[in-house]
């Protein structure tokens, strides 16, 4: 189940990933963090907001400072509480969540055929990326890893992306990245000059409902393989 335009428009050197979502079944995630979402029902209902306004904000000098700041607002405490709050639920509160998640079958094996074709590899999350551990054993496979936190910005910023670019060491028309919004993926990442491929759902694989601007569409990882190594 693959919809691509072509092959890939320049050599690629480099192919970065997403991880929430692309590596993984955002789905069945979803399904499995019901009840700490439920238990924690205001507290999330007002960060995604949060959220939702950074995803648009410009890069930040301290954006964990800004973060906590807004949540404060929303929830009546200090900026201090707000940043507590948000450790004990989001960044630690998910850990144990993650441990039961399994990747998409042959993500690792992908890795594994970029690396030893001498393909840099990379992740960038809007996440911590050490919230996963070794992200499913891909993590020792990658030459760059960042979190777009500290980088001061969230996908879609080209900031970030052009980051990205800097700590490979490639060219931006040589990556090639990987994630599963059309918007802080896909976009943002063409935006900064790169090749994309979306991991579309399954639903739209099977009706051949692809997304024109990326490069590829796929849904099994040994697509994705054949479209980078061809």
């Amino acid at each position: 189940m693959v919809l691509m335009k072509a092959a890939p428009k320049a050599p690629i050197q480099a192919v970065a990933f997403d991880i929430d979502g692309t590596l993984y079944s955002q789905t069945l995630f979803n399904i499995i963090v019901v009840p700490h979402f439920v238990k924690n029902l205001r507290f999330f209902l007002k960060y995604n907001k949060v959220r939702h306004i950074l995803h648009r904000t410009a890069v930040l000098p301290d954006f964990f400072e800004y973060q906590a700041r807004l949540l404060a607002e929303r929830l009546d405490c200090s900026s201090e509480e707000a940043h507590e709050l948000i450790r004990s639920r989001v960044y630690d509160g998910l850990i144990p969540l993650f441990r039961i998640v399994r990747p998409y079958p042959h993500v690792l094996e992908t890795f594994q055929v970029f690396k030893d074709r001498n393909l840099k590899l990379g992740l960038l999350s809007d996440f911590p990326p050490e919230q996963k551990g070794d992200v499913w054993g891909t993590a020792p496979l990658c030459d760059v890893i960042l979190g777009s936190e500290k980088i001061g910005a969230l996908k879609p910023s080209a900031y970030t992306f052009g980051t990205l670019a800097g700590e490979l060491g490639i060219p931006a028309e040589n990556i090639l990245y990987v994630g599963n919004s059309k918007r802080s993926d896909v976009q943002g990442a063409k935006a900064a000059g790169m090749q994309t491929a979306w991991k579309m759902p399954l639903w739209r694989a099977i009706l051949h409902l692809s997304y024109g601007e990326a490069d590829l569409s796929f849904w099994n990882y040994r697509t994705l393989q054949r479209y980078v190594l061809k």
